[in-house]
């Protein structure tokens, strides 16, 4: 019987559309991929993530390697990528219901050690019970440790949580160690059948 949903956070809770957060700076056309390559498909994004790097250091390894008119502007995504945030789009009620239902809330999430600043501006965040992020436990998703961790951490049966992620290979992990698992494709709808075939009857 599922007890608890557990949810990535990017492209799930939140929105995580690194384009669009170029957009925001009027950058656009070749500059936009640079600072696309160089700063959110870096390793150092990664480190970050892994928790072995902060944003400074993140920004003082990656500027040198965009032309000079993008340094501050990559300086800035780094910093301020979050700012405004935004949900994903009828995620919230869904979690609302499931609160209302009993389900535990959990977040088990790629990010760095600065997400909890931002995650207090997230509306749903008054919702969870707990949240792990890899930064926390310098473990990362899909690595089997960091779902193992979440299960000792808050005490919960694997076999108890539905978690929902946007990354099959993260899915494919939490299946790997006997979580029942989704892949998130930004239909809600979609979620609510498969969170009902799973046994939580939520609405349609």
């Amino acid at each position: 019987m599922i007890k608890n949903i557990v949810f990535d956070m990017g492209n799930v809770v939140i929105r995580f559309d690194p384009p669009a957060f170029i957009a925001r700076f009027g950058v656009s056309g070749e500059d936009s991929e640079i600072l696309l390559r160089e700063i959110f498909q870096s390793p150092e994004w990664v480190m970050m993530d892994r928790g072995v790097l902060d944003d400074e250091g993140a920004a003082e390894a990656l500027c040198p390697r965009v032309p000079v008119h993008l340094r501050e502007i990559a300086r800035k995504l780094i910093a301020f990528w979050d700012r405004p945030i935004l949900e994903v789009e009828g995620i919230y009620p869904l979690i609302e219901e499931l609160k209302g239902m009993g389900c535990g809330i959990y977040l088990l999430s790629n990010a760095s050690c600065r997400q909890p600043d931002y995650w207090q501006r997230v509306p749903a965040a008054k919702l969870f019970d707990g949240t792990l992020i890899s930064a926390s436990v310098k473990l990362l998703k899909p690595m089997p440790e960091i779902y193992e961790k979440f299960f000792e951490t808050f005490s919960l049966n694997r076999e108890e949580c539905f978690f929902i992620d946007d990354s099959p290979a993260n899915v494919e992990a939490a299946l790997y160690v006997g979580m029942p698992a989704t892949v998130f494709r930004n239909d809600v709808a979609r979620l609510r059948r498969e969170l009902r075939a799973a046994g939580v009857p939520v609405k349609e």
